[in-house]
């Protein structure tokens, strides 16, 4: 083959087909015993030497490359598709979404717009799930990486609404005076980085307690400094509890003082796929803005966030910026306007909505619902068996999927509080028992689990609950 007519492709593809099978057997083995294995296992020196070795300059054949890839890559994974997982608030996927993964891997498509069956995919999924939160017909919405872009997304358009095209054209001192948003005390601290990627500055978020009178007082005070309110921030579901603000309170405030009124329902807006569970977001469906994850308790494979926009047009005219390079025309495949690049700052986006596209199908959400309020239905009893230990107490109400705890210091021990929970939730994870994560609670440190796990048994929680009461023991007395 002449240079000129050389590809990428490889020479045989037959033998590309059989490595592929091997891989994927490989792959569906390792994910249908996961629970067999470790919970997490640390990265070796010499896995994370070869790791930081240069890229070549020469082809490496594939069954090499492969063979590497199951040495040093696999076997080292984040952890969280294992059935022992509680850290922080991971999604576990599935295997119907890793397939999807892989199609959308092999078709390549740029999903930034123009016409095709991609694009038609994620219009669909939007209005999905527009639909389920109760958003109009007429909203719009965006795939993004998770719920971080999200709300950048959604205080952009609530920024513009402040001063249409102003601030588009002129930046944040084209405002009519400096604006200021409100969150609670649990709001994320993603919350805080948009706004300063907005050019607004941390400072403009003003940090409520969970009290609607609060608010309105704060709202008035910095009205009557000259300041510019544009934004409320409510959350369902804070990271370190799970608490969820009161919504429907938050949307009359908002209404009664023409403020853009945004929700970060990272995880917890999973609520709404049970009936039984929907109640506690009431007020979700007025919002003007919703970001959420769908990588999270909906098990969609990392990442898939989405932002939800009630007003289209606003949403549109924040990021639409045409070029003679972006032409629109009436048919081929440069048809199919409004293009979701005209909707978010990326014009090259991938296929998310095909592995979100093929859960929801395949799971239904009466099944992702069911998870959901499994999940809870755990996080009960395992609160309840923290509450009757003589080893450990709760350090927070357990609201939903979260609990949160701490080991007792003995009487007469020397050893720190801090130091006793924070060696408990290494000592598990290094052993690959199981993976807590931390939070802090009223200045001290506890063991925090979350469970968004399908794949979570009532026994795993045992094994959990054994594993941290004998780390205890040999901490204590190891101390004494």
């Amino acid at each position: 083959m002449t240079p000129h007519d050389s590809t990428l492709d490889p020479e045989d593809w037959s033998e590309v087909r059989r490595l592929g099978h091997e891989l994927l057997d490989d792959l569906i083995d390792q994910l249908s015993t996961v629970g067999e294995g470790r919970a997490w296992t640390p990265v070796p020196p010499e896995v994370r030497a070869r790791l930081e070795q240069p890229a070549a300059s020469f082809p490496t054949d594939l069954p090499t490359v492969l063979d590497e890839l199951r040495r040093d890559i696999l076997p080292y994974a984040t952890g969280n598709t294992h059935p022992r997982w509680f850290g922080w608030v991971h999604g576990t996927g599935t295997v119907e979404g890793a397939l999807a993964e892989l199609v959308a891997g092999f078709m390549n498509c740029n999903v930034g717009g123009r016409d095709h069956a991609a694009v038609h995919v994620e219009r669909q999924v939007i209005r999905w799930l527009a639909d389920l939160f109760g958003f109009p017909a007429d909203s719009s919405g965006l795939l993004v990486s998770g719920t971080s872009v999200a709300t950048i997304i959604g205080l952009a358009v609530a920024r513009e609404s402040a001063a249409p095209g102003e601030i588009r054209r002129g930046g944040v001192a084209a405002a009519p005076a400096p604006l200021v948003a409100y969150a609670s005390d649990g709001a994320h601290v993603s919350v805080r980085k948009a706004l300063e990627l907005l050019g607004l500055g941390g400072d403009s978020l003003r940090r409520v307690p969970a009290n609607p009178h609060a608010l309105e007082k704060m709202i008035a005070t910095d009205r009557e400094a000259g300041l510019h309110p544009f934004c409320v921030v409510g959350t369902a579901g804070s990271v370190t509890t799970g608490a969820i603000d009161d919504l429907g309170a938050l949307a009359d405030i908002c209404s009664r003082h023409g403020l853009w009124f945004h929700v970060d329902a990272a995880f917890g807006g999973a609520l709404i796929l049970s009936e039984r569970l929907r109640p506690r977001l009431a007020g979700i469906e007025r919002a003007d803005s919703l970001a959420f994850d769908l990588h999270k308790w909906m098990h969609v494979p990392y990442d898939a966030g989405c932002v939800l926009v009630r007003d289209a047009e606003l949403h549109r005219s924040t990021f639409s910026a045409d070029r003679n390079y972006l032409s629109r025309f009436e048919r081929g495949a440069g048809a199919g306007h409004p293009w979701f690049t005209d909707f978010g700052p990326e014009l090259s986006r991938g296929f998310r909505a095909l592995k979100v596209w093929v859960t929801l199908r395949t799971h239904g959400l009466d099944r992702l619902g069911a998870m959901v309020e499994k999940n809870c239905e755990q996080a009960t009893w395992l609160a309840g068996r923290i509450k009757d230990s003589e080893s450990f107490h709760l350090a927070a109400p357990t609201s939903l999927n979260i609990v949160c705890f701490q080991a007792e210091v003995p009487a007469g021990s020397r050893i720190d509080s801090d130091d006793l929970n924070r060696e408990i939730v290494m000592r598990i994870q290094e052993r690959g028992i199981a993976v807590p994560s931390s939070a802090e609670i009223d200045g001290r440190l506890c063991i925090r689990v979350a469970i968004t796990n399908h794949r979570t048994r009532r026994e795993d929680l045992k094994i959990f609950l054994a594993a941290i009461e004998e780390i205890r023991r040999e901490i204590v007395e190891g101390s004494a």
